[in-house]
This record gives structure tokens, C-alpha cells and sequence, in this order.
């Protein structure tokens, strides 16, 4: 029969004594006590079919021979659940080439992420039951032993044979809602490029990465300790009875006649400094009993598997809108840099236990403790990791984008963009620790805030205030960069014209290497890779200023599917990384084919686990730079080195 079959629709229900959602699903999977209740299938969109294993019944040998087939292909919302507890339920390693997720297509065009919630959003006829939220907590996660249960931890079919009914159907019915969404986004196919990528992501989450446990574990213990010791002189200081509590905490700052609206980390920093005594000690103890250092290392142990490999960081396509990756987990994209002098003696301070040695040593623990958070990764035996990533790419994308000559050519000679830049500004050179070398802090704040039409309010944000720039020079840092780069500033007006123009008109409009087309309800920006940027009902409405601005609906700031709005400069900014993101596609797959082992990424940073004395720098920085096709004239740059544990260098 499985040379007949084409496709296998497939949704399963499980039991683990792992939490899910905080430790992924290899993790998950990994226990003992992990199990596959039921099993719903569809063969070629046939009636749909449900296997109790948990009453004794087996997948039948066909089924089980279809999920193992190259040539069978496997659907699933979330296919990567499916695929990895299969795996482990039929002891091996299921390849991904032949699965395909429905909600990567359905986040390829920006649609929500959950299967509910992309049933609403697409106004589907038969809807996700709302009874499984109850069944799944019935069923599917250890239960509280109690005398009316008979002290059980698991509730099984026979404790409530009308739930597990009802739970069965709840399992059907979710392959009917995929079925139901892959039909309506038939017309939206994964591409075989982007199909490619998702394998390779996979396989990237499939291998995981090697951590230090050792190191992890004492990290916390040291960090209970600083805590701890922090209360206690809290305490003693102030004799309040919980010196944590954000209400005793403010009323014993008001009797000693401070007033402060928020204990925010940045608010009670920026009270510190502008304090002294007593009050300025109990805020620097408030951020030492605040300072969360420690839970990213206690992610990595809840979520290590038994080959202390963490495994499944990275959600691919995970960001709205630009398709660039997301994480998980340890959420590797926004780890802590780190600045310590000697790396190397912390971790040996901090491995061995010693809290005194590590304070006297480097001061703050907890700030020593998270710095050394990324250095909890490390590479297997004999081997050693090589990281590369992109310089500046964004900046390059965007100049060659626009055609900002001036820009190209910094890039294209090995220029420094910040000084360049402020140079541009200011009219006269600026060298990095040299002629007229203060400006280019100038430089560096205006281009991280103004390349995408940034005001007054994104150079704030970006801390110009903290760094010395006087805030009544704001304004004029805005209009010196901007006169400096009038092909980018035009790309914003040209970008959100274009963009009205083909929601309004109902068509397609090209604008040097995008393509705006609006079709069957939704407005796509064509990228230079050929991959499409998706708005979904896309309106032209009225903004705060009596303008004309474009809204759509998408997934917001509240996580919830509401009418957003955006303009020129926001859109320029989803493209950029868009294609930044694509020319890190193509760098990995360059990477990868050349024979390296990538265990994880890092915004546009690439990190090898390569065997001693096999690979190198070089190689994997020149396999980054290759421009593809579609991408000539940008002027692409790659750097990377060498070590024994992840950290920036």
C-alpha cells in the first residue's frame, strides 16, 4: 500500500512527565515516561482514522512503513512534534526531508502560530474543539495523587471512558483543521527552497549542542548564595521583613524621602546614581536580588537530554513578517555578551563552587554569573567550534538596496561605516581612535537608529541620552543623516507609495529589485530571493497625523491577531531583514554542504561543531560571502574565530 500512498495527514496525542512548553520536544520525548496515546491519520485526504495504542491497539504495518518512506509525504501542524515522538515511539531517527508543516505555511504568510488560532484567522468551517485544553491536562500530563483517585498520577481511559471518547475525536478533529488549513493555503506552497532550509534546520535541531552541566549547576548554587547573602544585608539594613517585596521596598524608600514610581531594573539604576548612603546601597542590593542570571542555565538543565545535548533552540520562521528564525529554550538570540577579562578562570572559579574566590576575583556575581551564561555551550570532545557571522549586514543590505554609493564603496574598501558615516554627517574625516574619533559615536547611534526613519524617539532608545549626546542635539543628528543619505531616505517614501499604490489599484508594481503585488486579499513584497513577504487584508487608512498610512492584520505586541498599522520606513525594515535573513539561509546551506556540523545561529552568526584539525575560519567566512544569484552587487563580509566554549570574541 505505501507505494500507492502520497501523503499521510497526521496528528497524535502523548503523555511525559516533562513540561512541554518549557523544555521542548526532544526533551519531552526523551523521558521514560513518555508514551503516544492516540494516533489520527488521513491517507491522500481519505476519511480520517484513529488508533488507540493506549487500549492496545498498533499502528498498522503500512502506516508505520509510510511514516518511515522517503517517498511518502508526512503533513502535520507543528511537524517537528510529530516527527521527533515518532521517532522515539518507533526507536529512530525519522530524516525530515519528507515532512512538511503546515504551520511554517502558515507562518510564511504571517498567519498566527498556534492551530486555533490559524483556524479563526482563516474563518475555517469546522474550528479546533475547545474542549482539548481540559482533555490535554486530563489526559496527557501527570495528575495529583489524591484519595478520590486512588492516589494515581495518570489518569488513563477507564478513569473517564466518556473523556476519552470525547478526547479521540479532539484528536481527529485536528487533522481535519489541517487538512482544512493546508487546502485553503494550497495556493501558497512551501517553496523546494525554503523546503531545503527546513530540512537543514532540523537537522540543526535534531543534532543540538553539547552543554556544561557542571557548570550550570554551580551557577545556580553560587546565585542562591549571592541572593542570600544580598538579603540578608537588605535586611539588616533596612529591618523590613521581606526586603524583596516591591511595596514594603517603596514605603521605606518614601520615609527616608524617596519617591519612585517603578522598581524597574532601570529605574532603580538610574536612582542609584543619583543617590548616596543607605539609599544608594539598598538599591544596588535591589539589583543584586533582582538580577535573573541564572535562568538561562536552569533552562538548559531542565531541558538537556540524556546525551547532555540541548536540543530544539531554534523555531525557523519564527519572526512575523521577515521569516527570519526565533528561538527556544535558551533562546540563544539573546544571551548576554560578555566582557570578563579571563573567561576561562571564571568558569574554573565558577565550577568549582568557590563564591568568595569568584567575588573578590570579579566583583558582581551575578554579573559574572551571566556573562558566563553563553559559555555554557561547549563542543564534544576533540573537537572545537568556529563561529562566523556577517558584518554589518543589515547597513549593506539596505545601501545596496537604496544604491547608497557612498555607503558601497565604505563597505567594498573595508571602511568603517561608523565613521564613514559620521564623516558623511559632519563633513570632515572621523578616524577610529583618531582624527576627529569622537564623532563616531555619533555615527554609530544614528545609523543603528535611523535607517529605517527613526526620529528623536529611536535614538532615546537606542541610550544616545546614556551616552553623552545632549538631548537638544537629537533632532540635528536625525537631519544630518538623513542629508547624508538621501537614496535611503527616498526609499521610504518610494517603498510606502508603492505599497499603497498596489493595495489601492489591486495590482502589481515593481520598484527596482522588489515586486509589490496584491492578490486574492493580500499585499506580497517580492524579495530579490524570489520568497514573498506577506500583509494580510491590508487596508489604506488614516494615521495619527492626517496622512495616509497602510494597515493590515498580523500578529501584534499582545500576541493577539489585530489591525496593525505600518509605514515606508517600517516596511523597508522588514524587508532588509528579510533578505538579511536569506543571505544566512544561503550561508548555512553553503556551510552545511561544505561538510560542517552547524549545532546552532545566531541572528546572522554561524556556529560549527568541527573536529579538530578539519576545517576553518577562513573557509567557513569565504563559504559566508558568497553572494548568490540574486544578490550581486552587495558587498558581503564575514568574520569569525575559534573556541573552546561559545562566547563573542
Amino acid at each position: 500500500m505505501v507505494r500507492f500512498m502520497k501523503k499521510l495527514s497526521i496528528d497524535i496525542e502523548t503523555f511525559s512527565d516533562i513540561d512541554l512548553i518549557k523544555c521542548g520536544v526532544y526533551k519531552y520525548a526523551d523521558s521514560p515516561a513518555f508514551e503516544i496515546l492516540l494516533f489520527a491519520y488521513s491517507i491522500d485526504d481519505g476519511e480520517i482514522n484513529i488508533i488507540d495504542l493506549v487500549n492496545g491497539e498498533e499502528l498498522p504495518e503500512e502506516i508505520a512503513e509510510a511514516i518511515k518512506s522517503d517517498t511518502v509525504i508526512k503533513t502535520a501542524f507543528n511537524a517537528q512534534f510529530e516527527r521527533v515522538c515518532l521517532s522515539k515511539h518507533l526507536g529512530i531517527l525519522l530524516d525530515p526531508s519528507s515532512w512538511y508543516c503546515t504551520a511554517v505555511q502558515a507562518a510564511e504568510l504571517s498567519l498566527p502560530s498556534s492551530l486555533a488560532d490559524v483556524g479563526a484567522a482563516l474563518g475555517l468551517e469546522r474550528q479546533k474543539m475547545t474542549e482539548g485544553k481540559e482533555l490535554i491536562k486530563y489526559f496527557c500530563v501527570p495528575c495529583k495523587p489524591t484519595k478520590s483517585n486512588g492516589s494515581r498520577t495518570k489518569n488513563m481511559p477507564w478513569d473517564a471512558p466518556e473523556k476519552w471518547t470525547l478526547f479521540k475525536e479532539y484528536c481527529k478533529r485536528d487533522v481535519d483543521v489541517e487538512r482544512q488549513i493546508a487546502k485553503k493555503l494550497d495556493m501558497y506552497p512551501i517553496s523546494e527552497s525554503e523546503h531545503r532550509l527546513y530540512v537543514l534546520d532540523q537537522n540543526i535541531n535534531d543534532r543540538g549542542v553539547l552543554v556544561d552541566l557542571e557548570l550550570a549547576r554551580q551557577a545556580v548554587k553560587l546565585n542562591s548564595i549571592q541572593t542570600a547573602v544580598a538579603t540578608e544585608q537588605a535586611y539588616t539594613l533596612t529591618g523590613l521583613e521581606n526586603p524583596n517585596s516591591v511595596a514594603q521596598l517603596k514605603a521605606w524608600l518614601t520615609e527616608n524621602g524617596v519617591e519612585i514610581e517603578s522598581l524597574s531594573k532601570k529605574a532603580v539604576a538610574a536612582l542609584a546614581d543619583e543617590t548616596d548612603g543607605d539609599i544608594q546601597e539598598m538599591l544596588h542590593l535591589r539589583l543584586l536580588m533582582s538580577k535573573t542570571s541564572v535562568k538561562k542555565y536552569e533552562a538548559v538543565m531542565r531541558s538537556v537530554c540524556k546525551d547532555n545535548r540541548v536540543r530544539g533552540m531554534m523555531r525557523f520562521c519564527g519572526a512575523s513578517r521577515t521569516g527570519r528564525w526565533s528561538g527556544n529554550i535558551l533562546q540563544p538570540q539573546s544571551l548576554p555578551q560578555n566582557h570578563l577579562p579571563d573567561l576561562t578562570l571564571a568558569r574554573d572559579i565558577v565550577k568549582d563552587g568557590d563564591f568568595e574566590m569568584l567575588n573578590m576575583t570579579f566583583g558582581n556575581v551575578p554579573n559574572a554569573l551571566s556573562e558566563l551564561i553563553r559559555t555554557v555551550l561547549i563542543p564534544k570532545p576533540n573537537h572545537r567550534f568556529i563561529v562566523a557571522d556577517f558584518s554589518a549586514i543589515e547597513a549593506r543590505v539596505l545601501s545596496w538596496l537604496a544604491g547608497e554609493q557612498w555607503r558601497l564603496d565604505t563597505f567594498r574598501n573595508g571602511g568603517d561605516i561608523y565613521c564613514a558615516s559620521a564623516s558623511q554627517m559632519f563633513r570632515v574625516p572621523v578616524e577610529k581612535h583618531g582624527v576627529n574619533g569622537h564623532l563616531r559615536q555619533k555615527g554609530k547611534i544614528s545609523e543603528l537608529a535611523c535607517g529605517y526613519g527613526g526620529s528623536v524617539g529611536a535614538l532615546k532608545n537606542m541610550g544616545a541620552v546614556e551616552m553623552g549626546v545632549p538631548e537638544d542635539e537629537l533632532q540635528g543628528l536625525i537631519n544630518d543623516w538623513r542629508n547624508a543619505n538621501p537614496h535611503i531616505v527616498k526609499l521610504w517614501t518610494e517603498v510606502g507609495n508603492t505599497a499603497m499604490k498596489a493595495i489601492k489599484e489591486k495590482t502589481i508594481v515593481s520598484l527596482g529589485k522588489l515586486v509589490f503585488m496584491y492578490e486574492r486579499g493580500i499585499l506580497f513584497i517580492r524579495l530579490p530571493s524570489g520568497r514573498r513577504l506577506s500583509y494580510i487584508k491590508p487596508r489604506i487608512g488614516t494615521n495619527r497625523f492626517g496622512g495616509d498610512s497602510i494597515t493590515y492584520m498580523g500578529v501584534g505586541a499582545s500576541k493577539k491577531w489585530e489591525r496593525l498599522e505600518t509605514f515606508g520606513g517600517k516596511l523597508v525594515e522588514n524587508i532588509v531583514q528579510a533578505i538579511a535573513r536569506d543571505l544566512l539561509a544561503s550561508a548555512m546551506m553553503n556551510v552545511a554542504n561544505a561538510g560542517y556540523n552547524i549545532v546552532f545561529h545566531v541572528h546572522d552568526e554561524i556556529i560549527a561543531e568541527a573536529p579538530d584539525g578539519q576545517g576553518s575560519v577562513d573557509e567557513m567566512c569565504m563559504l559566508m560571502s558568497i553572494n548568490p544569484d540574486w544578490a550581486d552587487g552587495i558587498p558581503l563580509s564575514a568574520d569569525g574565530y575559534e573556541c573552546e566554549y561559545y562566547r563573542k570574541d
